[in-house]
């Protein structure tokens, strides 16, 4: 489980068209790495929206976003479309990532239980190393790109 302080592995995963996006792309830039649990559910739409509409003011601030989530390349490519999401969405079907950063976790709801990813901002200065974590009790989706501006 990745904390505070630890260096992110530079290969990150690939985006929804089959591209590899390693943390070198982005030089000089402070990422916010977001693990959201489902394409085109409420709660990750709204979120991946908040963060397109401020997505210019991200970039201004130094910021550049990776979204992460267990879904295909083929529902990225559509839940991207859709929204006209701007930043890459990385697809984590082997759950490789979610192990490693530690959101791979079991999850109630409606009285079942089962294995889900937990909604989870990773920021990772330019060095590669966890700067700040908003944790899955903390991530506001209507307001994300707010929390990750704010020192």
């Amino acid at each position: 489980m990745i904390q505070i302080g630890d260096k992110v592995p530079d290969m990150l995963g690939v985006d929804e068209n089959g591209h590899a996006v390693c943390l070198s792309d982005f030089k000089g830039k402070t990422v916010a790495l977001y693990f959201y649990p489902k394409d085109s559910t409420p709660g990750c739409t709204a979120q991946a929206c908040n963060l397109r509409d401020n997505y210019e003011r991200l970039l201004s601030a130094g910021y550049q976003v990776i979204g992460v989530s267990v879904d295909s390349a083929k529902s990225h490519a559509r839940f991207r479309e859709k929204n006209s999401l701007p930043f890459p969405l990385i697809t984590d079907a082997d759950h490789k990532l979610v192990e490693e950063f530690g959101v791979w976790a079991e999850k109630k709801m409606c009285g079942r239980t089962y294995m889900g990813t937990l909604r989870t901002t990773f920021i990772i200065s330019p060095e590669g190393t966890v700067e700040r974590i908003i944790g899955p009790k903390e991530v506001k989706t209507a307001n994300h790109a707010a929390q990750i501006v704010a020192e």
